[in-house]
């Protein structure tokens, strides 16, 4: 294959717990190894591929019990601790048959919540595609606690894609994609295609998980209307199918539901902030002036004078929401103060702005 194009520039695969876990937890060698023949060719081809992985918790539970006593939280904690390095140790073996080197990336949402943070991570990345080191990212259960996990690993995947500039996200798990109703039921159909118009779907979607993963159809859904707004394409597909990965890059006609992107293509500070919703450390409630000037499509900064109430701790360069009088959400941006200077000059007319415009993100926009 002479040239794949800039559709396929950077990628990254996203490998559900349930495509590479057996059904009492132990990881599926052969499915692994299947996936990394996959991506050896992509890499290869001169595809720059971040595989995002699950599975290291089913695969420590597979190795060890723990008492009914131990909290769920520590219980993943000892499990992630067994399985990540059983799991890394195991694609390592299979890549290094294809003269692949890979090195693992462990990431909690403080690594994205930073900005510091956020770039150094950003930059080892590079780093290692400069070296021709393939990135296995997971999140670190080990020292995540509830208020720091992820979703699950389809939000670090979108989080990952973002911050990476990259073109493609595809996400494998153990179906076909979206459906307009619930898989394998009578009269279901997948929906092979979401244009960046098209209505919102999430009606369709269970929220719920299944089998070792922690995430569902909901999260996947969300993460991929966000990043196709962005100008990135998502592709959910089915990881069990052999050469998947294969078949997408060729553009064969499989099974499973591409959103489809926009064009458009955000600054990398506003790309940031726009993921960041979850990682919010407080909030400011704006009168009706303030949400007016924000939503009236022109480039407005936040200023204090517009700001009625200060919630919680932050510091300056944190990133809060912005609620309007009815405690709706407006958007996210990045404070020039921090919670006890705002706390302070509430009303007031300062010299800088609470959040300058080219920090502030409107939502859905």
């Amino acid at each position: 294959m002479k040239s794949i194009g800039p559709k396929y520039k950077r990628i990254v695969i996203k490998v559900g717990s349930n495509v590479i876990a057996k059904n009492d937890g132990s990881i599926n060698e052969w499915r692994v190894s299947q996936l990394v023949q996959d991506i050896s060719v992509l890499f290869k081809w001169g595809i720059e591929v971040i595989l995002v992985t699950s599975g290291a918790v089913a695969a420590g539970r597979s190795e060890v019990s723990v008492s009914r006593k131990t909290n769920l939280v520590s219980a993943r904690q000892v499990w992630s601790a067994i399985g990540q390095v059983k799991l890394m140790s195991k694609y390592q073996y299979f890549f290094s048959k294809f003269g692949i080197p890979a090195g693992q990336v462990l990431a909690t949402k403080e690594s994205f919540r930073d900005r510091t943070h956020y770039l150094n991570m950003k930059s080892c990345i590079s780093a290692m595609f400069e070296r021709g080191v393939l990135p296995v990212v997971n999140e670190n259960d080990t020292v995540s606690v509830n208020e720091l996990m992820f979703t699950d690993n389809d939000e670090l995947s979108g989080l990952i894609s973002s911050m990476m500039d990259c073109t493609t996200l595809i996400i494998l798990s153990n179906v076909d994609g979206l459906y307009d109703g619930k898989p394998g039921s009578e009269g279901s159909k997948l929906i092979r295609v979401v244009e960046p118009d098209t209505e919102n779907l999430s009606s369709f979607i269970s929220s719920s998980g299944s089998g070792y993963g922690r995430g569902g159809m909901a999260t996947k859904y969300s993460v991929a209307r966000k990043l196709s707004g962005e100008g990135i394409d998502v592709y959910i597909a089915n990881g069990t199918r052999d050469s998947v990965l294969i078949d997408i890059i060729r553009c064969k006609d499989i099974p499973c539901t591409l959103f489809r992107s926009g064009t458009m293509k955000e600054k990398s500070i506003r790309k940031w902030i726009s993921h960041s919703e979850t990682f919010a450390r407080g909030a400011v409630i704006v009168n009706k002036g303030a949400r007016e000037a924000i939503l009236a499509g022109k480039a407005a900064s936040l200023l204090m004078v517009g700001i009625t109430a200060v919630e919680g701790y932050f510091r300056k360069g944190d990133i809060v929401s912005i609620l309007d009088e009815n405690r709706k959400s407006i958007g996210l941006g990045k404070t020039q103060y921090d919670s006890a200077k705002a706390q302070q000059s509430v009303g007031q007319k300062m010299k800088k702005p609470f959040i300058h415009c080219d920090y502030l993100v409107i939502n859905g926009k």
